[in-house]
């Protein structure tokens, strides 16, 4: 008896990958509203990804979402250095996004204001998050 499966699917020759569509449901106004693909979807799951704490919501898988924990009421330098890679870090889990770029900084008052552009197949996203460090 056998303890593997048979099959006459032949690999020697290498394999191709292929993207796969994008396409997810539409959130307009917290409600769902369709579908999209595209530009657009990438556009929302940035969003999504910049609004998840990452780890605290079973709902979402481990890699997905921002790691904000540790970054509230710490020294501006800190934040800005840590936000950037941690920016990084959660953003390109998405295969969609290229790379990440112009980041700009804003401190006003007790909060870290940044803006960062996001490369994606389909063109650039602009995002922004704020950090309190009060």
């Amino acid at each position: 008896m056998a303890t593997l499966p048979a099959s006459t699917i032949d690999i020697s020759g290498g394999l191709r990958t292929e993207r796969q569509p994008s396409r997810t449901w539409r959130i307009t106004d917290n409600r769902i509203c369709g579908e999209t693909d595209g530009w657009e979807s990438v556009r929302q799951a940035v969003e999504i990804i910049l609004n998840v704490e990452r780890f605290r919501w079973q709902i979402y898988r481990p890699y997905s979402g921002m790691q904000w924990r540790g970054l509230i009421g710490q020294d501006p330098g800190y934040v800005t250095a840590q936000l950037q890679r941690r920016l990084r870090e959660a953003l390109t889990m998405d295969d969609r996004v290229k790379g990440i770029s112009q980041f700009d900084y804003i401190l006003d008052g007790d909060a870290l204001a940044c803006s960062v552009t996001v490369d994606t197949v389909y063109g650039d996203v602009e995002a922004a998050v704020e950090v309190n460090i009060a």
